[in-house]
């Protein structure tokens, strides 16, 4: 995965710890809507590299009519739901109260799911940091942005109960077949060869090598044998 991160050359003082305030999801405290310390995040994937320029120059653009100031721009190449190491520097930026805002191209190239979205969104209202998402028009330091981050926390929940839902089905059904539920017994099923190979002169190492078994799981046949 390729990255990138950028900071502005504008000096960056720390927001006070003191200045924290009645927070709502995803308003940046008592700070003026203006004059913000905004962070960048721009995502594509291998193959969709080239709208990486189209989404840094709209992000700025969009930062620059809102009066925010660019602090951080952050970039990342990457495929599939894996973890944005990118993303997760950005939130320590945040932790550390460096930024005040921010600004992303699409939701999907900031969350991996529905449920991992709302928790870094969560997060970022519990440190007092503003989320705007371009694309949808999600502005979660505006009234209407903050409804819709409350929709977002309904529909998590509801990934998490068919989640849930589809692995008791799945239990259910594997029981009615009569299939036996849990980590199969494979190391156990050679604890006789196991015996056998130990007391021929071969080593714990080679023996689970020969039988495609983990080494504790030698070392655990053996000192049952003795114990």
């Amino acid at each position: 995965m390729a990255t990138g991160w950028e900071r502005s050359e504008v000096p960056v003082k720390p927001a006070s710890a003191k200045s924290k305030s009645r927070r709502v999801f995803g308003h940046p405290g008592k700070r003026s809507k203006t004059g913000l310390r905004a962070a960048l995040y721009a995502r594509v994937s291998t193959q969709d590299q080239q709208t990486l320029p189209m989404q840094n120059r709209a992000l700025r653009e969009y930062a620059a009519r809102r009066g925010w100031t660019t602090t951080m721009q952050v970039k990342e190449i990457g495929s599939g739901a894996s973890q944005r190491q990118m993303r997760e520097k950005l939130m320590e930026a945040a932790r550390r109260r460096e930024i005040d805002v921010i600004l992303v191209w699409r939701l999907d190239r900031w969350g991996r799911s529905v449920a991992d979205l709302l928790a870094t969104l969560q997060e970022l209202e519990h440190l007092g940091v503003g989320f705007v998402s371009l694309t949808e028009a999600l502005d979660l330091t505006s009234p209407a942005g903050r409804a819709m981050a409350a929709l977002l926390a309904v529909f998590a929940e509801f990934e998490r109960e068919v989640l849930r839902e589809r692995v008791r089905a799945g239990l259910a059904h594997a029981r009615e077949n009569g299939k036996r539920l849990g980590r199969p017994l494979t190391a156990a099923l050679h604890a006789g060869q196991v015996r056998k190979l130990f007391r021929g002169g071969s080593s714990k190492s080679e023996i689970a090598r020969r039988l495609s078994i983990g080494r504790t799981s030698v070392r655990r046949i053996l000192s049952s044998s003795t114990s």
